[in-house]
């Protein structure tokens, strides 16, 4: 019986990829596979070295860290144990082609990939709980946008949950009351988005002529006054909810004040926690 050791400072999916990859070309020989993942100390190459030279195994390992690679080729040497080392050589050419020094972090593509399938699971929560939709789902919202129209809920929906924060917007209409759920989701999560009128009311032209519609009060400046003052009433019903001006602010502007504030709330109530 042959005993291959796989060993990573991640999860050990590239080596042994690599190693089935290979190991099809010699379909006669039986194979035992033993893989250490998240190998971030000596101790623990030392023991995976003295158990391969026990059973007459060998490594292959891909470890970034030039500093822990270097010490498992020595200890292999100094045990007799053969070592394949797909990482260093790779990286090594790398670096000459590109010019620059490997980060060497161990489980970056892991990182990374995590960071993706957030990404996508946040920019899917804000399309789905978009103006208003899926109102018996707020509560799963880690931060929920509240204006009248042309407010720039979406955009900022969809900006924040490119930055992995899972944001529904819900809009503030004249003489409708907004969904009850509102009332019950912590106070830190609800951001009230407030606006000059007259400023209001020119994206509102704006966006009539662009779409062709004439008719009704949405851009008529005595309306949104009183849109405004109803979503004001609203808001000042609820004082612990938090206030931010929209008026001639870029949507990365915006975005930066929300999320600067969600994290002064998160740090009060970590402190409140810790009074305990």
């Amino acid at each position: 019986m042959n005993y291959i050791f796989i060993v990573s400072d991640g999860t050990g999916k590239t080596a042994e990829q690599a190693l089935q990859a290979a190991l099809v070309q010699f379909p006669a020989v039986e194979v035992v596979i033993r893989k250490s993942t998240r190998v971030n100390d000596e101790d623990e190459i030392v023991r995976v070295i003295d158990e391969a030279r026990r059973l007459n195994g060998f490594l292959v390992h891909t470890l970034v860290s030039h500093q822990m690679r270097n010490f498992m080729i020595l200890q292999c040497r100094l045990n007799n144990v053969e070592n394949i080392d797909l990482m260093g050589p790779f990286l090594s050419r790398l670096s000459t082609q590109l010019a620059i020094s490997p980060s060497e972090k161990p489980g970056l593509m892991q990182h990374l990939n995590e960071e993706y399938f957030r990404r996508v699971e946040t920019m899917n929560f804000a399309f789905k709980h978009d103006d208003g939709q899926r109102p018996e789902e707020l509560e799963k919202a880690e931060i929920v946008l509240l204006g009248v129209s042309r407010t720039f809920k979406t955009p900022l929906s969809v900006y924040l949950a490119f930055k992995r924060w899972l944001v529904a917007n819900v809009p503030i209409i004249y003489n409708i009351p907004p969904p009850a759920q509102i009332f019950d989701l912590p106070a830190d999560r609800v951001f009230c988005l407030t606006t000059n009128p007259a400023r209001l009311t020119e994206l509102r032209q704006v966006r009539r002529q662009k779409w062709g519609d004439t008719s009704g009060d949405y851009a008529r400046f005595e309306f949104v006054k009183q849109e405004l003052a109803y979503a004001s009433d609203i808001f000042a019903r609820n004082p612990k909810w938090t206030k931010i001006s929209v008026t001639n602010k870029a949507i990365e502007e915006i975005a930066s004040e929300i999320i600067v504030l969600k994290q002064a709330h998160s740090i009060v109530k970590n402190e409140d926690h810790d009074d305990y």
